[in-house]
């Protein structure tokens, strides 16, 4: 089986762990992913996210980091330089992915392809200049926001449990974004928008809806979760959601407890497929971005979760597409060839 996963923080683990050594994660580092697992597992490509993680968790954490987080665009670039070092030391068997014939060209050559996915854009300027620059680095995914309010409009905020309804939607520059993402085609991830921000996007954009890491609301109760009129919205563009893995996101109680049973997680994925049909279902997984199912413990557990898919109907030819082949296709419809 091969997998393709929609969200991971590698590039987070490493900027904080392994600064100076990203070479480490070809042989072990700790977290879900490294490229010794990532080849044992099948893991075909994924979309790496450049995220700058909130100042009290580094100054808690991370104290000697914090000083970084005054400059948010250089720590962004950081991120996006440890990956191309990653592809560079990999001798060719990483490549940076800008088109769909790239993702496709990897996959019949064995070589793992990487898309670059700017989480949350709070350090773009406002006249966008840094977003050409990304662009040209080979940026092709943007989630405009994490969870807080930032000058292109509101995140999705609160507490479990919740709802996404959380506040007004786009500013201005937000919708001015929102429109040079598209004329780029450039991927817009809805994962972390609230409702009001989620439907003006759906309005704006003729994009398909993509939510990269994100689980259903009516089995866990987490503001980030999709409600049903989200998931069929997304059907409706043919776009994907990548179900989110995260202990949190999934248990109906929204306790972070690794003690959880990965049939949880199955149910979200047998929800969405029942809902709104397996051709919008993927992997969104948030590896080292969040806690995981015990029984799942990293990216090598992804062949169990197939497995306990299997056991619930999914056919093989069902799970290659929830497992791999809908997120190149949504690449695709989205970046055209």
């Amino acid at each position: 089986m091969k997998y393709f996963d929609g969200h991971n923080d590698l590039l987070l683990n490493l900027w904080l762990n392994y600064p100076d050594t990203p070479s480490a994660f070809f042989s072990a580092v700790k977290g879900h992913l490294d490229f010794p697992r990532i080849q044992q597992t099948g893991l075909i490509g994924g979309l790496f996210a450049i995220f700058i993680p909130p100042k009290h968790y580094i100054v808690e954490k991370y104290p000697h980091h914090a000083k970084k987080l005054d400059n948010p665009l250089d720590v962004m670039w950081e991120q996006l330089a440890i990956l191309k070092e990653l592809i560079r030391l990999s001798e060719g068997k990483i490549k940076l992915c800008t088109t769909a014939a790239e993702l496709y060209q990897c996959k019949k050559e064995h070589i793992f392809a990487a898309v670059a996915h700017i989480e949350g854009a709070d350090a773009l300027a406002s006249e966008n200049t840094s977003l050409d620059a990304f662009y040209q680095a080979g940026v092709r995914s943007v989630g405009p926001f994490w969870n807080t309010h930032n000058a292109y409009g509101e995140g999705v905020t609160g507490s479990f449990p919740g709802t996404p309804d959380s506040g007004p939607g786009l500013t201005a520059a937000g919708k001015q974004l929102i429109a040079q993402l598209a004329d780029k085609k450039i991927m817009i991830d809805c994962s972390h928008m609230n409702e009001n921000t989620f439907w003006e996007v759906a309005q704006l954009s003729s994009q398909p809806l993509i939510a990269s890491h994100s689980s259903v609301h009516r089995l866990c109760a987490q503001p980030r979760n999709l409600t049903d009129q989200q998931l069929l919205a997304i059907r409706d563009t043919g776009g994907v959601v990548g179900i989110n893995f995260g202990n949190a996101f999934i248990r109906p109680d929204g306790a972070r407890s690794e003690e959880t049973d990965l049939e949880i997680l199955v149910d979200h994925f047998c929800y969405v497929a029942d809902l709104i049909g397996e051709q919008y279902l993927a992997l969104g997984s948030d590896f080292d971005g969040v806690s995981v199912p015990k029984s799942l413990q990293d990216v090598t557990g992804l062949p169990l979760l197939a497995e306990r898919l299997r056991r619930r109907g999914f056919s093989d030819e069902s799970l290659a597409k929830i497992m791999h082949k809908n997120w190149l296709q949504v690449l695709e419809r989205t970046w055209g060839q």
